[in-house]
């Protein structure tokens, strides 16, 4: 019975021991004295979770809800049965735990209808776990894409698709220029565009971002983004600026305006969703590849003037591209 009881004690705080090391490892103590220093200023800074806590909020993790190449997601209730989702990252590289928790103070002081809120994390598991609002409709690659799922793309009015790009728009605006350091996402695509009940959309997943003193550019960045909306300038200069956000929500708005997936396939081959667009509008074909569910005769001077702004947005050239600022102006004047 001594012995049974000495193991578990011993069991007990070898335990104990992993997460603090861990705790320490994903820089606990550094994120600890950040948020420290918001007190008062913030009612709404991250919390800091730890493990139990984390396993009652997620029901020891029954309940995932999603799965990808940077982590799971699981549908979790806080205390008070506020759903959230919390994110399982891949391993990190603890080499950036700075860069990584200075991500995450600004981050969660984001405080924006459209960007899916940072609520806090965990560091005493192996990986940050990242606790975020629940938002439970999907996401707009589902909706546009996805017809086996009941969301097929006949659901989404063009109305709701211009709210919807308005709304994103909106939002990366206020990531570039409108947060005390600005944010580019660097990973903007229909598939991090979550949507609620009521179809307002939420960026997700900064996993990816970067934080940018103004009118800085960004040199011999690693390049990171889905295939299909990578920045061509960005992929050819290694240079990163907010006009790589601008060229990829181009490619969304082309996927909203057409249907068709950022790299499009016959079936042998794969192609450019934006190249395919751009080339079309110059040969005069628009109506083509409009998506003809959300064609109609009262709207088609509309949708003509919202693929000219597409258009612009896809320019290979980053100068020649609007800002995110002048895109939601336009689309905002569309839809109201």
């Amino acid at each position: 019975m001594i012995i049974s009881w000495l193991h578990f004690l011993w069991k007990r705080r070898r335990y104990m021991k992993l997460k603090e090391k861990f705790f320490e490892q994903n820089g606990g103590r550094i994120l600890q004295r950040e948020l420290s220093k918001l007190q008062g200023q913030s009612s709404e800074k991250a919390k800091i979770f730890t493990e139990e806590e984390i396993k009652r909020v997620t029901n020891n993790y029954a309940n995932v809800i999603g799965r990808g190449g940077s982590g799971d997601v699981y549908k979790g209730f806080l205390p008070d049965r506020t759903p959230v989702a919390v994110k399982k990252s891949n391993i990190v590289d603890h080499k950036k735990n700075d860069e990584f928790i200075n991500e995450l103070v600004v981050v969660s002081q984001i405080n924006n209808r459209n960007v899916v809120r940072l609520l806090g994390c965990c560091l005493e598991t192996q990986v940050p776990l990242l606790v975020y609002e629940f938002v439970g409709n999907g996401t707009l690659f589902e909706h546009i894409h996805e017809k086996d799922k009941g969301k097929a793309t006949n659901n989404l009015s063009w109305e709701v698709r211009l709210k919807i790009a308005a709304e994103t728009a909106g939002a990366l605006s206020y990531l570039h220029s409108e947060t005390n350091v600005p944010i580019i996402h660097r990973d903007v695509k229909s598939a991090n565009i979550l949507l609620d009940e009521k179809y307002t959309a939420k960026i997700f997943d900064f996993g990816a971002s970067k934080l940018v003193p103004i009118d800085e550019i960004i040199k011999n960045t690693i390049l990171k983004g889905t295939s299909g909306y990578l920045d061509p300038e960005s992929c050819q200069t290694s240079k990163l600026t907010d006009k790589s956000d601008v060229y990829s929500f181009g490619v969304v708005l082309a996927e909203l305006l057409t249907g068709e997936k950022a790299l499009m396939s016959d079936g042998q081959e794969e192609r450019s969703l934006a190249m395919h667009f751009l080339s079309s509008l110059e040969q005069n074909r628009l109506l083509e590849i409009l998506d003809g569910r959300i064609v109609n005769d009262g709207n088609k001077q509309q949708l003509k003037e919202v693929a000219r702004l597409t258009a612009r947005c896809l320019s290979v050239r980053g100068k020649e591209r609007p800002t995110m600022r002048e895109v939601a102006l336009e689309l905002k004047g569309q839809y109201f």
